[in-house]
């Protein structure tokens, strides 16, 4: 905690002062390196930016305070009489005062008497033993420090020049320099002149021998030594214990401890330098669901209710009681909240003062349910109605079921998974999926340009099912292994087998049309992302394998590697100052290949709306091996609006003539293709609805539509 030159020159001088906590604004979580003196914001913001939580305001504080034990010895007042001219009455002796430390004695020459009046006005009337008279003060003379201590001197006594002064006055200024625990031994003395008094204090500076914290957890004795490593064993100097107390802020904030700050400084006549901190301790930690406004009330003035479960929000959030407030544990709280995918807004405000901070995790829900109806005719499933139904918070808790059935007058077909995603805050259990499907589509691969001998388009039908468990696997690693399982027919519209096209190229890797294909596959995916639903800043990398196990028919035994890559920049071209929608360089670069043998339809296919915008599904190419690079630039138009430029370029890195019955040769892909255009992105209760029109590098142009961003 950084301390102002102003208060550090502010030296107690009552007995017992204890500056208390000032009381903390409400803080916002945004990013780690604000110097601790920065006041608190009074407005909670999304941390998907960095930013920091600033400390509560600085105290006004007194760093001297008064010892809280003192040992019972004398003091020394001396009032020396005048050479000549007007006598003064002594007064009675002084009392028992009490102190830290045995009073020096005054050498005899300490404080040279004034030369003889030449000839003094008049007399003063005869004063009776025991009066306190209050006399004229000339000069307020100060020995044994020099500098700012000497100015802390004179600024701590009442005794002032030009004023009146008193032996009560000056003894209780003895007393105040005494509480300040700088010095081992006051003494006060004072002659008199035709003007007036000179008042003499005659100090002994202490020797700063060590320092001790008190009121900390996580600084210690030796880490706050460090820091006043030039003041100890030194004369006690207030430019060094500033220094120190310095120090000790920068520490606490390259530490993460935002709200920590120096109370008071109590030296001590033995030397002892203690250090009263408060440190931004946790007394509670709140939950509160908001709107989309940040409101905790909705518009009848009733509390936001939230679906997720509160105790499972909890497990997440690792900030307690009873520990230190540290920005980056609060961050990491934040993250792991918004990788449950359950809150479009998850921010923390501080409440209460640096000795009890409440912590309140504020979260905005978004939409969890989902419900579509649809229908219509095509060629291949004839009349049609379908049902899609999406619960990504299944009993609060954050499980994902998703299912989308479609029933046909030619086909039925379905699609179902349900996932209990890895957490955390239950590192013993691992996240899992299952998931089963059937059905029929227009090969990629194959596309429009390929018939059958009977003159239809082939179709890939498929059914299966597979399970994956998920885990960490070390520095910030996540794995996943799975087991899977799909069999693939190539027929035509009437459900009949069709192994081969017209020209006798083959469309599967068995001579039946049959295709069993069981895999084990493995990924390792690091995630930095600042928010996976809607990223801004940081990089995702995944690695994964694929291996088949040669059973069923085909026997097929191929192996499948992959590499993907993205990186968010955020820019402030325009300036938006929107922290929830702002302006990111998105880039994304991915590869792959195919060891062994290659199902015609397992070709890495390129071009399409997730691939090089501009083309068709397959357009570009279909390879053994690819590579695909895509950058976007994302900025804000007005909410819930948002608009994109993009550039792709994808290549089958020569590879088309290696896939079985050469579909890309055949069907003339070229192989590489770029596309380029623009798009827009709005907000809706179902998610990122993207819309983007391409332009191939042929002077076509494309619209392509789909969900969510395109990495």
């Amino acid at each position: 905690m950084r301390v102002s030159t102003a208060a550090l020159l502010t030296m107690t001088a009552a007995a017992g002062y204890l500056a208390a906590p000032a009381e903390a604004s409400s803080a916002t979580l945004a990013a780690l390196d604000t110097p601790p003196a920065q006041a608190v914001s009074p407005s909670p913001v999304s941390p998907a930016v960095s930013g920091a939580i600033a400390a509560p305001e600085t105290l006004a504080i007194q760093e001297f305070a008064t010892p809280t034990t003192v040992a019972q010895v004398y003091g020394t007042y001396q009032n020396a009489a005048p050479e000549s001219g007007t006598s003064l009455s002594q007064p009675p002796p002084a009392p028992t005062v009490p102190t830290t430390a045995e009073p020096a004695q005054t050498p005899s020459n300490a404080f040279p008497r004034p030369e003889p009046a030449a000839a003094p006005a008049a007399a003063p009337e005869a004063v009776p033993d025991g009066t306190d008279l209050a006399l004229l003060t000339v000069s307020v003379e100060v020995v044994g420090a020099e500098g700012e201590l000497a100015s802390l001197v004179r600024d701590t006594v009442q005794t002032r020049p030009g004023g009146e002064t008193s032996q009560e006055q000056i003894q209780s200024d003895v007393q105040a320099l005494r509480n300040t625990g700088l010095f081992r031994s006051v003494q006060a003395s004072s002659r008199d002149t035709n003007e007036g008094l000179i008042v003499v204090f005659q100090v002994d500076p202490i020797t700063v021998q060590s320092v001790r914290v008190e009121g900390a957890t996580v600084l210690t004795d030796a880490i706050a030594a460090q820091q006043f490593q030039a003041q100890i064993g030194q004369t006690v100097d207030p430019a060094l214990l500033r220094r120190g107390i310095q120090g000790v802020g920068r520490w606490y904030a390259d530490n993460g401890y935002t709200l920590a700050r120096v109370l008071a400084v109590r030296p001590s006549t033995s030397g002892v330098v203690t250090l009263e901190v408060a440190e931004g301790v946790v007394g509670e930690v709140r939950l509160r669901f908001v709107d989309e406004e940040g409101s905790p009330v909705d518009e009848n003035g009733d509390p936001v209710e939230g679906r997720t479960d509160e105790d499972f929000i909890r497990r997440e959030i690792q900030l307690q009681p009873g520990q230190v407030f540290r920005t980056k544990a609060a961050q990491e709280d934040l993250r792991r909240l918004y990788e449950l995918g359950l809150f479009s807004d998850a921010n923390v405000s501080l409440d209460g003062n640096a000795s009890n901070v409440i912590v309140t995790y504020n979260v905005s829900e978004t939409p969890s349910r989902a419900v579509n109806f649809g229908g219509g005719y095509d060629s291949n499933t004839g009349v049609y109605g379908t049902i899609t139904y999406s619960d990504r918070n299944v009993s609060g808790t954050g499980q994902q079921l998703s299912t989308n059935v479609l029933i046909g007058t030619r086909d039925f077909q379905f699609d179902g998974r349900f996932s209990s995603p890895y957490r955390e805050s239950n590192p013993d259990r691992p996240g899992y999926s299952v998931n089963a499907f059937r059905r029929r589509t227009i090969s990629s691969t194959f596309n429009d340009d390929v018939d059958l001998p009977n003159g239809d388009d082939p179709r890939e039908g498929r059914y299966g099912g597979g399970v994956n468990l998920t885990k960490p696997i070390g520095d910030g690693w996540r794995g996943t292994l799975g087991l899977n399982y799909t069999r693939t027919s190539i027929r035509d519209s009437d459900g009949e087998l069709a192994p081969f096209d017209e020209l006798g190229n083959r469309l599967s890797f068995s001579d039946n049309g049959i295709d069993d294909l069981t895999t084990v596959s493995f990924s390792a995916s690091r995630d930095d992302r600042d928010n996976p639903r809607n990223p801004t800043s940081g990089s995702a990398l995944t690695l994964s394998t694929e291996q088949s196990i040669p059973l069923g028919q085909g026997s097929i035994l191929m192996n499948r590697v992959r590499a993907d890559y993205t990186y968010y920049l955020p820019v402030t071209w325009l300036d938006s100052g929107d922290e929830d929608d702002r302006e990111v360089l998105a880039f994304n670069l991915q590869g792959g290949t195919t060891l062994g043998d290659l199902p015609p339809y397992q070709a890495f296919n390129l071009g399409g709306t997730n691939s090089v915008r501009g083309y068709g599904s397959g357009d570009v190419g279909s390879g053994r091996s690819y590579i695909l690079g895509s950058a976007e630039y994302r900025f804000p138009v007005f909410d819930p609006v948002g608009a994109v430029v993009f550039l792709d370029f994808a290549s089958d890195l020569g590879s088309g003539d290696t896939v079985p019955g050469e579909p890309a040769e055949v069907r003339g892909k070229p192989g590489s293709g770029v596309g380029y255009g623009f798009g827009v992105r709005v907000k809706s209760p179902v998610g990122l609805i993207r819309a983007d029109y391409g332009f191939n590098d042929d002077g076509e142009g494309r619209l392509h539509v789909g969900i969510g961003q395109k990495f």
